[in-house]
């Protein structure tokens, strides 16, 4: 683990440099996040029984919110190096190293979703919870789980990036998975409109698929909305787990039958 620690910490401590990126992230996570919560607003305002909508309204307000500070998380793109690397032959260079090609995409997949998002992840919520609604998680253990959650989903989110990095060993420019996979991450694990206002015949396969644990579990145990109990927790973080097992597993065969049939051309 020696080699892939100091791989994640080189690279955590580069993009760490990319201040004025962040900050102009975070102007731009603070209007959408603006605009996000005034639809929604006006969503509440004309709903004739507010009561019957699963989540009140300060419940989604800090949920819109987590979800522009904790963005960076989600594995809507793919890390542009690596695609560099596929479409020039760079990745040969990997290869050489005394290191898995897969856990090198992984640990790195870590430090690009990690550093950049903490950059813009405290100040907003220092701004949002100053001034735009965004609230404390309702108790200690909401605040605990909340965080462990958040580690699962980032450790998730960065299995299902690597399963697109090395989709392009076959489709070579990444163009047609970099257009599929955003709106499908962004409509299936919350980011779009919070999974318990989606219709109820769609729940069970919401429920089901592993999008719901980037953002959605993670955010609703945070605002309350899920309790922070064992009995919620758990079975919440199993599900995770047992997802990430299975996409590390798939990305990791996928992997394999890849590099098979690499050809690097050029010297």
């Amino acid at each position: 683990m020696k080699p892939y620690s100091a791989l994640l910490r080189m690279r955590f401590i580069a993009l760490l440099q990319y201040r004025t990126a962040a900050a102009a992230g975070l102007a731009t996570q603070l209007f959408w996040g603006l605009i996000r919560v005034m639809i929604f607003e006006a969503f509440y305002s004309a709903s004739p029984n507010r009561q019957a909508i699963p989540m009140n309204h300060a419940q989604l307000v800090s949920y819109v919110w987590l979800g522009q500070a904790l963005l960076g998380l989600l594995p809507w793109s793919i890390d542009r190096e690596m695609r560099e690397k596929i479409r020039t032959g760079g990745v040969a260079y990997d290869l050489l190293r005394p290191m898995d090609l897969y856990f090198q995409w992984y640990f790195q997949a870590i430090a690009t979703r990690t550093a950049p998002t903490l950059l813009k992840s405290i100040p907003l919520f220092v701004v949002a919870g100053c001034f735009f609604g965004l609230k404390p998680p309702t108790s200690a253990p909401a605040l605990v789980a909340w965080l462990g959650m958040t580690v699962l989903a980032l450790l998730m989110n960065c299995a299902f990036s690597c399963l697109i990095s090395i989709s392009m060993m076959w489709t070579i420019s990444g163009e047609g998975i970099s257009r599929l996979a955003p709106p499908v991450v962004y409509a299936f694990s919350g980011m779009m409109v919070p999974l318990p206002l989606m219709p109820a015949f769609m729940q069970p396969l919401l429920n089901a698929l592993p999008f719901r644990n980037m953002v959605d579990v993670p955010f609703r145990i945070y605002s309350g909305q899920i309790p922070a109990t064992l009995h919620h927790v758990i079975p919440a973080a199993l599900h995770t787990t047992a997802w990430t097992a299975a996409l590390l597993l798939s990305g990791r065969l996928m992997m394999q039958c890849g590099l098979r049939k690499l050809v690097v051309q050029g010297g």
